[in-house]
């Protein structure tokens, strides 16, 4: 076991570059049962503060570790059964450190199908293929002829099957392999084709018909949309390299003379690049190239959910909610500042009921009954019409008006998690609800939502669903832990990401809570059904609870760490409750004497900050937006207009910026300021409100170019 844990420690700090003792220490906390997010927070000194991205990377190189591990066990195993395994070819396999070298030293041994060369060995034509391999002088034909009995009828059909069998050896050859695979590295290009007779209904791949680019400056956005259009039908996509340099290349290894013999091996080479080692290859670089790009479309789409997880909340305040409509109507909801629905309606003060009076006495009749403090407006289908609406109105107090996001509020509406909030509602209620919680607390409603749908990635359909859902799952787990979670007022989907917790607690303390009021305590959570000491160690850190009777039970302070936050009040000749949130108090704590064998400095700096501003939220409020007067369709816009917007997605190749019209504008990387811009979430921010120049306008592909840099010219 000892071994094992050495040579996954050396496999990982081969590829991050870190302290050993801090990665092994890490592995054990993992195989403890340890959360991410837990690590990161009250294990700093373990991992020699490692954030939570560092220690995701490493657990994701541990699983790679044990999948390889798995795989030699297998590879071995098959070897052995064949009896061909060697103390050198199992060495190399137990040394090999990479999945693909280890498919290679496998690939003589892999149980093969009825191959061309395997059905020419059942002929008696091994030996044949040995002779050309030595390339020694001589009559070919006199050579071959020796073979031709059974089912060998010709000298020709000898000198075929050899040429098979000669052509399966290069195929597996690992230094063959190895100099394509350096050729398609450096010199390879990816080409794209346009299926004849698809044209047409493959019009939006006409960028790709006759499309040619360096496989390794082949960006992740054009690498997925080019494996969509091959994968709907519209595109051949295939590798190029110089195939006189390639077989070049083999036949320095392979080619020893220059007779007829030679001449045999060198079409078995040909054969051999064609057929067999070029595709393979091909395919598996095709593969890397895929994965590449996943890997920089989930980056990108993990990014941006982070930022809308983490987006600015209003807060408990009382909010009325409307998913706008023309023909169906606008749903209007009003919320209590739990979130809870309190009254629901519809009005029309569109086409083509046109019920202006009516919509406008409601909804002020609306905010004076229930104290309502904002309004949240869906921005979907009649948003801007709803919203010129709303703000012309007048109320009986000041009333915030907010434009919000509907992306993934029908999903929501009719999904599960709806349903049994909302049993006696239908999907025009729970969507309008949906809306007026993004509002007041977007990582809380968000949560409900799979990530999928809620509109901020790139060829997010595209990619391996599976590291993306885990990908995004840790996410949302990050951001949930980061916040904070008041346990007596979260629902079961918002625990469900707690640290330690997961569905089954999830619904266990809701349950708990149901049957016994509020909780009072941080210790309260060891009487819930099947909370035990593990799971209560993950979890507590990050569940709040208001009014508790111990002040530290409403902060990030862990409570293994309380005795710490004691003995700081007693030398400071104060009690704990007047300790926190006391900045000048908490500013003469040195740190470092309350050092022990248990807590590290680094736990101890966090406490103090904690201690400072008690529970504080990471996100900054919302703030109002409004949109350019008079802009509210395509047709509305003209090039050069300067008009305020607001960033609605993130991707690699630049912003899209919602500027009151139904489509999203696109400001290309390079629009994005007078200076390179390597990374677009290096400058600009989901929900990020900023004013934009109109480039280009295409009503008929309903595109719209931007620019930020040009905006201030």
């Amino acid at each position: 076991m000892a071994e094992y844990c050495k040579k996954s420690v050396d496999f990982i700090a081969g590829r991050v570059n870190g302290d050993i003792r801090f990665i092994r220490n890490l592995l054990q906390l993992l195989e403890d049962g340890a959360t991410v997010p837990f690590i990161a927070r009250y294990r700093k000194e373990m991992t020699g503060n490692m954030d939570e991205v560092r220690i995701a990377e490493i657990k994701t190189l541990y699983t790679q570790f044990q999948e390889l591990e798995k795989r030699k066990t297998s590879v071995l195993e098959s070897i052995r059964e064949q009896g061909k395994l060697t103390a050198e070819l199992e060495r190399q396999i137990l040394e090999c450190e990479e999945s693909r070298l280890l498919e290679d030293l496998y690939l003589p041994f892999k149980p093969k199908k009825q191959t061309r060369a395997a059905k020419a060995r059942l002929k008696g034509l091994e030996p044949l293929a040995v002779i050309l391999m030595r390339q020694e002088a001589g009559d070919v034909g006199d050579k071959a002829a020796r073979f031709v009995k059974g089912e060998v009828e010709s000298e020709e059909e000898a000198l075929q099957g050899a040429r098979d069998i000669i052509a399966e050896w290069i195929n597996e050859n690992e230094v063959a392999r190895n100099r394509i695979r350096r050729l398609i590295e450096r010199e390879a290009f990816v080409r794209a084709k346009g299926i004849k007779g698809k044209e047409k209904e493959g019009e939006k791949y006409t960028d790709y018909f006759d499309y040619r680019e360096s496989l390794k400056q082949c960006p992740s956005h054009r690498m997925l949309a080019i494996r969509r259009g091959e994968a709907e039908g519209f595109l051949k996509v295939n590798l190029e390299i110089e195939e006189e340099k390639a077989l070049e290349g083999i036949e320095k290894i392979v080619v020893k003379g220059n007779n007829e013999c030679t001449s045999q091996v060198r079409m078995a080479v040909k054969d051999a690049y064609k057929r067999l080692l070029f595709p393979s290859i091909e395919a598996e670089y095709m593969s890397l190239a895929k994965q590449k790009a996943d890997t920089e479309a989930i980056r990108v789409f993990a990014e941006n959910l982070r930022q809308l997880l983490l987006a600015s909340p209003l807060g408990n305040k009382r909010v009325l909610a409307i998913d706008p409509g023309f023909r169906t109507g606008c749903k209007v909801v009003c919320l209590d500042e739990t979130g809870k629905l309190v009254h629901n309606e519809n009005i029309y003060p569109h086409p083509p009921q046109n019920e202006y009076k009516q919509a406008a006495a409601k909804v002020a009749n609306m905010v004076a009954t229930y104290e309502i403090e904002a309004i949240a407006i869906g921005n979907g289908t009649a948003g801007r019409e709803t919203e010129r609406f709303i703000q012309n109105l007048r109320y009986d107090r000041k009333v915030q008006i907010f434009v919000v996001s509907e992306s993934g509020a029908s999903v929501y509406s009719a999904s599960k998690i709806a349903r049994e909030e909302f049993p006696n509602y239908d999907v025009t209620v729970r969507g309008a609800v949906s809306i007026g919680r993004r509002l007041m607390d977007p990582l809380a409603e968000l949560v409900k939502i799979d990530p999928k749908s809620i509109g901020v990635g790139q060829y997010q359909h595209d990619v391996d669903q599976g590291k993306l859902k885990e990908a995004l799952d840790q996410v949302v787990e990050s951001c949930v832990n980061k916040v904070g979670v008041n346990v007596n007022t979260a629902g079961k989907y918002l625990l469900t990401y707690v640290s330690g917790l997961g569905p089954t607690l999830a619904e266990n303390v809701v349950e708990y809570i149901r049957e016994n009021g509020a909780m009072k305590s941080r210790e309260e959570l060891k009487k819930v059904k099947r909370m035990g000491p593990k799971a209560f160690e993950q979890c507590a850190g990050f569940l709040r609870i208001e009014n508790a009777r111990n002040p530290l039970d409403n902060s990030a302070v862990h409570p293994e760490s309380y005795y710490i936050v004691e003995k700081m009040a007693r030398d400071m000749g104060v009690q704990v409750q007047q300790l926190i949130g006391n900045e000048q108090l908490c500013s003469r704590i040195v740190a470092e004497r309350y050092v022990d064998e248990k807590t590290g400095i680094l736990t101890l700096k966090d406490i103090v900050e904690e201690l400072k501003k008690p529970g504080r939220d990471p996100r900054t409020l919302a703030k109002v937006f409004s949109f350019a007067e008079g802009i509210s369709k395509i047709e509305d816009l003209k090039e050069g207009m300067v008009l305020p917007g607001i960033v609605t997605n993130l991707t690699s190749f630049g912003a899209f910026v919602d500027v009151g019209v139904k489509q999203d504008g696109l400001v290309h990387i390079s629009e994005i300021a007078d200076r390179y811009v390597a990374n677009p979430a290096d400058v600009l921010s989901l929900h990020q409100q900023l004013r934009v120049k109109v480039v280009q306008v295409d009503s008929e592909r309903k595109r719209i170019g931007l620019s930020i840099r040009q905006a201030g010219e």
